[in-house]
């Protein structure tokens, strides 16, 4: 029976160490990986996710201030047309054309 144990005994050391290196396999394989793909990345013209959110954020901002500009114009532009609507041109008394009563006009 004594026979029985040790050789499971040393079995499962046998396994426990496969296992240990496989892991230690597997995380140096994850690590050789993820610096070939930050080799690839930096090589290429991409941004970062913070770079990305950051440039995403300014354009929305941006495009919220262009918005309430044009509000602002909008309204201008109408107080500008109210107000020469205002000051268009009356007819002077007396002109020809003009309904003033001046010697000027057929009879």
């Amino acid at each position: 029976m004594q026979v029985d144990n040790k050789i499971l005994d040393d079995l499962a050391r046998v396994a426990g160490g496969a296992l240990g290196a496989l892991s230690s396999l597997r995380e140096e394989a994850e690590a050789q990986m993820r610096q070939q793909f930050e080799r690839v990345l930096s090589r290429m013209d991409v941004v970062s996710r913070e770079e990305y959110e950051a440039v995403r954020a300014m354009a929305a901002k941006a495009r919220e201030e262009q918005e309430a500009m044009a509000e602002r114009i909008a309204a201008l532009e109408a107080t500008v047309a109210i107000l020469l609507a205002d000051r268009a041109p009356q007819p002077l008394v007396g002109a020809p054309g003009s309904t003033g009563g001046g010697s000027t006009g057929p009879a």
